[in-house]
């Protein structure tokens, strides 16, 4: 029997692009099973394995009636400040009080990285496969991938004159707790990123978007000062260069549509829904 750490994400994921196209037929568990090439009691208890609900209960996490319902729930309140302040009673959303992020200094990020030596290794998540590397201050790349061997590559490119070692250390561990359900041993996650004085501002701004939340890009900009620059958030939302943990996942359009996401629409989705269902147990 296949087990949650030994399931394909790939078998997931498709069958959450099929729940996301068709949610408004509401499929039901033989549609679906169907789609993935599973007798429906296997897929149900696969799916279960994967997100602790039933595709039934998932779909509901991911359709655009839901986004559009949590994006009316905070209608009206402060956003950030009020609900990362409140919103993080549950276990649940521990995580999000835990990481904080250090900018590199300006020599470090024009130089590509001179002098940091930098600690990477390959891991399992619920999403599939992720890359995970840091220095002595923090985690400072998170992303996920299909082959290590790319992976490892786009890593150097972002970094060209830095050392490298394939190495587990501590600080990649704590991160990788994220991805489990008990967060209560999780120490602060310290973040140490190449990035403008305007990214940074954003992304700091991303990490006070609660678990089982959403927001738009015009929210952002209207947290950070600068409501006309909802164009210029999309794009540092989209440089993020630390998937989950800077949780750019949770910004949708103002429509309530998902829209695009750097690691794949299928992916942003099966996060959004798989957050939904923790907070909600």
């Amino acid at each position: 029997m296949e087990t949650k750490d030994k399931l394909s994400f790939d078998r997931i994921a498709k069958a959450i692009e099929y729940l996301q196209a068709h949610f408004r037929l509401q499929p039901n568990l033989n549609e679906v099973a169907r789609q993935v090439h599973l007798s429906p009691s296997h897929f149900q208890r696969l799916f279960t394995e994967w997100a602790g609900t039933s595709p039934k209960k998932f779909l509901q996490y991911i359709s655009v009636e839901h986004a559009k319902a949590i994006l009316q729930q905070q209608e009206g309140s402060t956003l950030f400040d009020a609900t990362f302040e409140t919103g993080l009673s549950s276990t649940s959303r521990l995580h999000d009080l835990f990481v904080n992020i250090e900018g590199m200094t300006p020599a470090e990020y024009k130089n590509g990285g001179k002098n940091l030596i930098i600690n990477y290794s390959w891991a399992e998540s619920p999403f599939g496969h992720v890359l995970v590397a840091s220095t002595q201050k923090g985690i400072c790349y998170m992303e996920f991938h299909q082959e290590e061997e790319s992976a490892v590559e786009m890593l150097m490119a972002k970094y060209p004159k830095a050392s490298f070692n394939k190495k587990m250390d501590d600080m990649q561990r704590n991160a990788l707790i994220i991805f489990q359900k008990d967060w209560s041993q999780l120490s602060k996650v310290k973040l140490h990123l190449k990035g403008t004085d305007f990214q940074l501002k954003v992304w700091e701004s991303l990490l006070k978007i609660p678990m089982g939340k959403l927001s738009t890009y015009g929210r952002i900009a209207e947290q950070i000062g600068n409501p006309k620059a909802s164009r210029a958030v999309g794009t540092a939302v989209g440089n993020n260069p630390v998937a989950f943990l800077i949780p750019c996942h949770r910004v949708i359009q103002s429509s309530g549509v998902f829209g695009g996401y750097m690691w794949g629409t299928d992916r942003k989705t099966a996060i959004i829904g798989w957050e939904g269902v923790k907070v909600a147990q």
